[in-house]
């Protein structure tokens, strides 16, 4: 199981997930270039002390992404979903994927995706923070896959 980024915006959400990979020891890939710099010291300021404990990967831009990813099905997390979270079946190899949070992932993501998944939410609000749904759908996915730490 890996979590991976698409080109995000905001260094707090990359802080954020960071910490879940390393708390939940999964690797974090990071597709390029984002809205900031990520420099060293940026990346400390976000992520606290757990960015030594994290399996962080970076990539120049989504064609090195898609070269470098290896096995495993592309799981696209959008609100253009096409599977309910509670509806789809994770695999032990999945890559979850997350848009950029001010424009989510463009169609050639959505094309190369080999599933769609929605988190199901009120009718009335629009989208989770992108740290936020990474740890639903990574905490869903390690569940059914029995990889949660100390399970």
């Amino acid at each position: 199981m890996r979590l991976a980024l698409f080109q995000p915006a905001i260094p707090q959400n990359v802080g954020a997930c960071i910490r879940l990979s390393a708390c939940f020891g999964v690797e974090l890939n990071i597709i390029e270039p984002t809205g900031f710099a990520f420099d060293d010291r940026a990346m400390k300021r976000a992520a606290l002390d757990y960015g030594p404990l994290s399996h962080m990967r970076r990539h120049a831009d989504w064609d090195a992404f898609q070269r470098d990813r290896g096995a495993g099905r592309l799981v696209l997390f959008t609100t253009r979903g096409a599977v309910s979270l509670p509806d789809f079946v994770f695999q032990p190899d999945d890559v979850l994927l997350f848009g950029r949070e001010d424009a989510g992932a463009p169609d050639h993501v959505h094309e190369a995706a080999d599933a769609r998944v929605v988190i199901p939410l009120r009718p009335e609000a629009r989208s989770l923070n992108l740290s936020v749904s990474a740890g639903i759908a990574l905490f869903e996915a390690l569940r059914q896959t029995s990889r949660l730490p100390g399970s």
